[in-house]
This record gives structure tokens, sequence and C-alpha cells, in this order.
């Protein structure tokens, strides 16, 4: 509903009422909040954001489940509530690289659901797109519930079927804050106190971002469309132009959000090759393009509706239709389209526009609570096709503490506000970040794709020591990561047999270094930069019973122990896994890994914690070396005076001591499955760490390994990897970690645990290997049996020291036993493979414990 004045208080307050805003309020007064309030700084239900100056297409698949899922819960809602147009949508190639791409589309519609997808001849294209030349493609993806949503009339329903309050053509000019807590929303009608506000504003996140001092990382960028004049092939095509904005207030051009109302008649169409997109308005065609040079809008110039135009909405330039500027684009716009509908060429336009969506610099959308501000939630960088969908996991999230769709719950590791690293807010980075995103958008990125911009942000103690021994560097979360090292070349020879080729798709940006580090490591020693992993400090008179309420594990441990466990929310799924190190009685090291790890799991401890406990994240204070591999102990023993024997540092111990001169936290653990160590120092002494170790060992053929040997070594021992394989869409029983949990202990979660625990486990993690392939396996392919997708593949890799191709995913319980026979369909292939136990390297641990 809608009124005039503005309270002066309510419980919620979302700003921003375009698509996103307009669903979380939606789904808020579902799930049965009350007192919420909506405001938009433009009228309802055109604000001037990009809800109605989009054309409202929808593709469905992506590689990202998540967005997968979205995307086709907003699709039912919207049809279900008559605004969605069901049309189908077909991708075409012009290109063979492009069919090898869509038939990895239709590997992730099937892993993630979506019905029927298909890959179609160039006749069968034509059939359902007749103005598309067939001589000018090879083929297409179908996907039959794709289509289009009427903007203007979606926002309408949504306000109306919604029982939160909205109000229109009402600034927000502040946002209070009382000692790390929402308090108020300061608007140009008047001061409305809150318990919580959600900033749904899109184009203008940075700018509300900045009114608490949060430089969110979201990159307004210009996009192209036009709608042809009426097309002869065309014609009789009904025409509903007027219907969707009469009576109401329309900021800028009425024709463009008119037009973008406009239903398709036919599938709406993708040529990804050329960057371009396209679908029917009445008797003209709406032709959308990505094919030009990345159009970067400062996000504090975002202006404001006037008069005259539509405040994301720039003045259509005629040079990035008609010249080639997008950098990997041989072709104008206007060329590739003349090329492939025919009937558009030489045509004027009716409609044109330059308009602005956002980018964030890894692309994916901006999701939940910040840990700054308590009260604060976000829901940004989100398209009309995935808007339906995060307002319902939003809204969860906000209300029941967990977030899920009505299928079940999500993964937020790839989604979430905290995931960024501290230089993600520059603005030139979020800018220049964003401008590739735009560029990206439908290009075929490699797997483990490097970006060549902005490197060397983050830098270990140990870098100038690994560019030395040639390091592959890989960026993650803005650390330079090795990926491999040159200097292990000479190993490749030495296990060459042991070493399968991998080609193709399977095997862009790999080396067979890394299979050689990884044999290497099984038996001699190796040195890993654990850098990126953090280190979180819990301390305190309570901080033992702090920990005890926070981990599924019983945390009751003595000085000098360590303990796996896992953070688990109100709805029993995993939020992280830790090592726990008990250094003192009221002190407590946590560790947890690298990326986006140490925003979201410490921000999530610092939240719970009393004022007497303190948690310190020390993302980069530390830095780490991994000392894995047989000869470790010898190594070890060398530079120490401390004893490292199994009875006096025994498995999942910990100590402090000295490595040469520098002092040491080292944890008896290992993560890739051999005797070893992680040994943490302060920052200042890593390069001594590294150096004291390096010249011991030379004798003992200590060699450094970087990421890939690390990978297929933890797969081999079926060591979780957060984000991957376990997430908050998963609880720890279904992940097989029934041993980080201890029910006769009080965590957060615990109820919801004992519950799914009673009521049966029905999916459960499957370590599968190939029958007779050493392909590696690729993320998100679907598994089958009997012709059924019952899921896909979690990670994947080649095992080394156990000479099979190993795949992790989650089966229903029935399938999830050993020796059952599933299938794996990746790349176009189809690949017979069968569940094992785990792990598949030494089950036994003798290797580790001794």
């Amino acid at each position: 509903m809608s009124t005039d004045s503005v309270p002066s208080r309510a419980d919620t307050v979302v700003i921003g009422a375009g698509a996103v805003g307009c669903s979380i309020a939606y789904h808020l007064t579902e799930l049965g909040a009350e007192d919420v309030v909506a405001l938009d700084q433009g009228p309802l239900p055109v604000t001037g954001g990009s809800s109605t100056h989009a054309p409202g297409i929808m593709f469905q698949t992506s590689p990202s489940k998540i967005q997968t899922k979205t995307a086709h819960y907003t699709s039912r809602l919207l049809k279900d509530a008559g605004v969605y147009t069901e049309v189908g949508g077909i991708e075409v190639a012009r290109s063979e690289e492009r069919m090898d791409f869509l038939e990895r589309r239709v590997e992730w519609a099937k892993s993630y659901g979506l019905p029927d997808p298909q890959l179609l001849e160039p006749e069968e294209v034509t059939e359902q797109l007749p103005l598309v030349d067939e001589d000018e493609i090879l083929g297409g993806y179908y996907s039959p519930t794709d289509g289009q949503v009427a903007g203007t009339d979606a926002l309408q329903w949504y306000i109306n079927e919604s029982a939160a309050d909205f109000y229109g053509n009402t600034e927000v000019t502040d946002i209070e804050t009382t000692d790390g807590e929402v308090t108020a929303v300061e608007t140009d009608r008047g001061r409305i106190e809150c318990d919580r506000c959600v900033l749904a504003t899109n184009n203008w996140a940075y700018q509300t971002g900045q009114m608490v001092d949060l430089d969110l990382p979201i990159a307004p960028v210009e996009h192209q469309y036009v709608v042809t004049e009426s097309l002869a092939e065309l014609e009789g095509n009904a025409s509903s132009l007027g219907d969707a904005t009469a009576g109401l207030e329309v900021p800028g051009d009425r024709t463009i959000t008119e037009s973008m109302s406009q239903p398709p008649d036919r599938p709406v169409g993708r040529d990804q090759d050329h960057s371009l997109y396209f679908r029917t308005h009445g008797d003209g065609y709406g032709l959308g393009s990505y094919n030009h040079e990345s159009l970067v809008v400062d996000p504090e110039e975002m202006g404001k509706n006037t008069d005259e135009s539509q405040a994301s909405v720039h003045s259509f330039t005629e040079k990035h239709w008609t010249k080639a500027t997008h950098p990997n684009r041989d072709k104008s716009p206007q060329q590739a389209f003349d090329e492939l509908l025919p009937a558009t060429q030489d045509k004027e336009f009716q409609v044109t526009e330059n308009g602005i969506f956002v980018y964030t610099p890894d692309g994916m959308p901006v999701i939940g609570e910040t840990p700054e501000i308590d009260g604060l939630w976000t829901g940004l960088a989100i398209w009309w096709t995935h808007s339906g969908g995060y307002g319902r996991i939003l809204a969860e999230w906000m209300e029941n503490g967990v977030p899920r769709l009505p299928s079940g719950p999500v993964d937020t590791s790839a989604i979430h506000v905290a995931r960024f690293a501290p230089h993600a807010g520059n603005k030139e980075f979020l800018m220049d970040r964003g401008g590739k995103r735009y560029e990206q958008v439908y290009s075929i990125v490699e797997p483990r794709w490097q970006p060549d911009e902005h490197r060397g942000l983050r830098e270990s103690p140990f870098y100038p020591q690994q560019a030395e021994l040639g390091a592959e560097f890989f960026q993650s979360g803005g650390w330079e990561s090795p990926q491999w090292y040159e200097y292990n070349e000479d190993l490749v020879e030495e296990y060459e047999d042991q070493i399968p080729e991998q080609d193709e798709w399977q095997g862009i940006n790999r080396s067979p270094i890394e299979g050689a580090e990884h044999l290497h490591t099984r038996e001699n020693v190796s040195m890993y930069d654990m850098t990126t992993f953090s280190s979180i400090m819990v301390e305190g008179d309570d901080a033992g019973e702090f920990l005890q309420q926070v981990c599924s594990n019983d945390m009751e441990i003595s000085v000098g122990r360590v303990r796996y466990t896992t953070l688990l929310n109100e709805g029993g799924n995993v939020i992280a896994d830790l090592t726990v190190a008990r250094l003192d009685d009221d002190e407590y090291m946590v560790t947890t890994g690298g990326g986006n790890s140490p925003g979201i799991h410490g921000s999530w401890l610092q939240e719970h914690a009393p004022e007497t406990v303190s948690v310190t994240i020390e993302e980069s204070a530390k830095c780490t070396v991994g000392l894995w591999g047989p000869k470790s102990r010898m190594l070890l023993q060398r530079v120490t005076d401390a004893d490292v024997s199994n009875d006096d540092f025994p498995y999942f111990s910990c100590k402090r001591m000295y490595v040469g001169d520098v002092p040491v936290i080292a944890l008896r653990v290992s993560y890739v499955g051999e005797l070893g160590w992680e040994l943490w120092a302060p920052s200042e002494y890593g390069r001594k760490l590294w150096d004291t170790l390096w010249e011991a060992g030379q004798d003992l053929d200590v060699r450094p390994i970087g990421d890939g040997a690390l990978e297929s070594m933890r797969l081999e021992k079926g060591f979780r990897l957060w984000g991957t394989d376990i997430d908050t869409d998963v609880n720890p029983l279904e992940a097989g970690l029934p041993f980080a949990v201890d029910l006769e202990t009080e965590f957060i979660g615990k109820e919801a645990l004992a519950e799914a625990k009673e009521a049966g486990i029905d999916t459960e993690v499957a370590c599968l290997t190939l029958d007779d392939s050493t392909d590696a396996m690729l993320g998100g392919r679907p598994v089958l049996a009997d012709g059924e997708v019952l899921g896909y593949v979690q990670a994947g890799d080649f095992g080394y020291s156990v000479q099979e191709s190993i795949a992790y995913t989650y089966l229903p319980s029935e399938y999830a036993e050993a020796g059952t026979a599933v299938q794996i369909q990746c790349e176009g292939e189809t690949y017979d493979a069968t569940v094992r136990d785990e792990p598949l390297f030494d089950p036994g641990r003798d290797k580790i414990i001794r």
C-alpha cells in the first residue's frame, strides 16, 4: 500500500523502491515483518532507477548456482503475479568456441534445476526466431522458461501486494547511527527512527554507503539499448504502448518506460559472440549491446531525476553503436546486428538510451548485514533477473537468521557484503574492475582466468623469494598467491608417468608442475605460503565460554591443544569451518581460510562476542608457512630448540617456539594429509622465517609448492574447503563432518541441527572417482544416475597419489554409499564414475599422525 505522510518511526526502512527494494519489502511482510517502510527519491512506481528503463529480459542460466536459483525463483514469482511473459530464451552461437560454451550452459542448467534445457540446430533456432539469418549461426541454447518482466507492472504489483508502506518523491539525506547501530533515516520529508535499514539503491549504492562512511564497491556503467521503427516482418504484432504508464508520473522520456513494458511475442535472444541481445517490442525489435567500451560513471556523480530526464538514463552515444569500440570485439553492434537480423538493417530507432546499472569487482551481488553497522543491511548490484530471489533470501536472513529460498538454504560465500578485501572500496579500483566486468559480461572466461590490472596489491613477506623461484602468481582477494613454481620444472620429468595431460578446457591455466609438486610433497618436504589464511585472536576471561557457545564442537580443550569445529547459523548450516588453538587460559587463536573468510567469519565472531571477550581479526598481521611432508620433522627440528617429536608435539597440538630467531605459533596440523606444521609468525619476520627453513632444508630437497598442489592433495584426503564443498547451504552432518559436532554442548544452531539429525539426513557429501578417465572434472557439472540429475560437482581435480580423477558432490543418501555407479557430464562428455569411501589417501591417518 502507499500513503502520503512519512512516519516518525518504523521497524524497518528500505531505501530504494525499484525491483530489489520492492522485492525485499514484499518478502519481509510476507514473512510476517511489521512496520516496514520503503522510500525512493523518484515517483512510484517509475522511480528513475534502472528498473523501468531495463528491457526486462530474463536469461536464467548461469555458472553460479545462486544466480540460477534466484533467477528461476524470480521468474516463477512474477509469472504467478501475471507480470512475466514466458516466451523462452535462445542464445545463438556464431563460433565453435561458443557452441562449446552453450554445452556448458546445458550442463549448468541441469545441475541447478532449470527445466528442459536444450541445444538447437540452426534450423531449430530460426523456427522460433525467423528473423535470424540461419547462415550466420552454428546453433543455439534454448531455455523454455526464460522470458521478460514488465518492469512498471511488476513494481506496481509489489506495491499493491505488500503490507509495507511505500513513499515516493522522498529523498534520503542521511542515515543515523549510534554506537555502531542504525537508529534513524533522515529524509527531506522528516526523520524516521528505525531498528533496521536496508540499502537497495543500486545505482546510488556508493552514495548511500558514504552516508555511513562505507566504501561499497559498486560501479555504475552505461549500457546501450535501442528499439527499431516498425518492421514489415513484424507487421500486425500487437502493441500496448501507452498502457503501462497511464496516469503515472514518469521522469524523462515516457516512451522509454512504455517500450520496456511491452512483452515480446517470441523467444528473447542473445548473440554473446558479439555481446548483443534482442527481443521484439510489438512490431519493432529491441536491440541491446554490451559491445562497446566500458562507460563507467563516477558513482559520486549519479544525479537525480529532472522533468527532462530520468536519473539513470544518459543520452545515446551513436559512436558506440556504429563503431567497434569494445576491446575484444572486431565488429560494431550495428554491423553484427545487420548480419544476424538483416530485417533491422538501415532502420531508424524510435527509442534509444544509454541506461545505467551497476557492477561489483567480481560481478556478483552485495547481500547481508554490514559488519561495521548493526542493523544496516544491503541488497545491491542486483538485476531484475534475480531480484525476486534475492529479496526472498534477504528477507529470510533478516527475519529468521537463515538465508534461504523455498527450495532450501543457499550458499552466501560469493554474495556476502563482508567478502571484499580492504582495497575494494577504493573508487579507482571499483570503477576499473566494474568496467572490466562489463567488458566480460558475455565473454567466454577461461577457468582460473587472471586479471592484468591492479596486480601486486597484497604480497606476502615471502613474495621476493617466491618471485626468484619462478612463482606463477594468481590473484585472490588482492593477494598474489603462487599457483606453481617454475623452479620445480625438473620434477615433472621425474614424475611424468604419474602426471596425465589435461587437454583443452580442463587444461587451461594449469601446469604439470602442480602434479609434480604434489608428488614431491608426499615423498619429501615442501613449504607452502599460507599468508592468505587468517588468524583471529579471541581473548578474555570468558573467551572459552564464548567459543563454546558459537562452535559446534566441544571446545573444552586444554592449553596447547587444537580442535577443528564449525560455526553454524540458526538453521544449523555451516557459516565457517575453523581450527581453534588454545594458547593460554584465556587466549585462543582461531584460524580460517583466505579470500572472503576473514571478513565474513571474523565479523560474525565480533558481532556475537560479549563485551568481556576481545575478537581481533589479524588479516595480514601474521604470515604463515605450511611445512609438510615426511621429512618435515627432520627439517623443523634442525631450526628449533623445541621438541617436535610425536610424543612431545602430537597431532592437533600447538606451541609457542622459535624457528631460528623467529617467534612462531606452531600448529601440528596439515591440510594436505602429510606430517607437518603450520608456522604462524608476525609478518615482519616473514622473510627470515622463509630463509631459515629454506636454507636448512636444501639437503632434504625442500621445495616450494603452490595452490594447485594443495587443491589436489586436500581432495585426496577429503578435507573440506569453505565456499566450495561446505557453506550455508549444508549442515555439518550432510557435509560428512560429524566429528566437528558435539550435541552434548550448547551452541548456536544446535536445535535445528538436532532436529535435522532426528528427521534423518537425506543428502550427503560423496566422493566420486572416474572409472576410466584421468580428465579433471570442473565445478557445476551435473551428476546423474539412470538419467536423473542428482547433484553437481562441487570440486574436482586429478589425485596424483591415488592416480584417479576425483570429484566431490552431494547426493541423495541412497546414492551416497560406496560402490554406487553414477555419471558426470562435463564439456559435452559423459563419464562413468563410482562413489567411494573417503578419504582416498591414507584412510588410517598413518602418515599424518606419525
